[in-house]
């Protein structure tokens, strides 16, 4: 949980005993590679800090094809955050893509730290514009910018993701075929 009260304390002040009691209920746990942290259907009751790992977030189509949508990986908090806000079942799948360490906040001490830590909003506050500022950009590079440009990007959001992620998971990320992303990668070289 060391990792955690860094980052914690990172964005916030807090004292030993706010921390000791908010995260009294949260627990660290090891996926496996490949295992499923949340499943779609479900009402997420959790939020995930990574320690160590990475996560990938994806959506399955109608059509049966699954598409990633994030990747998340060590200091980040993960989850299927407006279905947590909102108490609704996810369409989200998260999955370890190598074995992954996480703190586990179930949602009594979210709420517990919404409503009792000094700061507690300025956390939630933080950690939620973390994750807009993610998306918003993840909007416009899919709107905005080239595959070329997208695929140029992508190691300045993750960082060694071509040697953690499978490279059809990085195409789907970047909006194209994986025969389009062998492309962009001998066009590069």
């Amino acid at each position: 949980m060391k990792q955690l009260q860094t980052a914690i304390r990172q964005m916030i002040a807090i004292s030993g005993e706010e921390m000791d009691a908010l995260l009294r209920d949260c627990q660290a746990r090891v996926f496996k590679k490949k295992e499923v942290l949340s499943f779609p259907g479900r009402v997420p009751n959790e939020i995930f800090f990574i320690n160590r790992g990475i996560i990938r977030v994806s959506i399955t189509g109608q059509d049966g094809t699954e598409h990633t949508i994030h990747f998340a990986l060590e200091n980040q908090f993960i989850a299927d955050y407006s279905a947590f806000i909102q108490r609704i079942p996810s369409v989200q799948s998260l999955q370890a893509m190598e074995e992954t360490e996480v703190a586990v906040l179930p949602r009594s001490a979210i709420e517990w730290g919404y409503q009792n830590l000094k700061q507690g909003d300025r956390l939630g506050r933080l950690v939620a514009e973390f994750y807009f500022i993610y998306l918003d950009n993840r909007i416009k590079n899919m709107y905005a910018r080239t595959p070329r440009e997208r695929y140029d990007n992508i190691t300045q959001v993750f960082p060694d993701i071509h040697n953690r992620a499978p490279q059809h998971m990085i195409a789907s990320y970047l909006g194209i075929t994986p025969v389009h992303l062998s492309r962009l990668k001998r066009a590069k070289t």
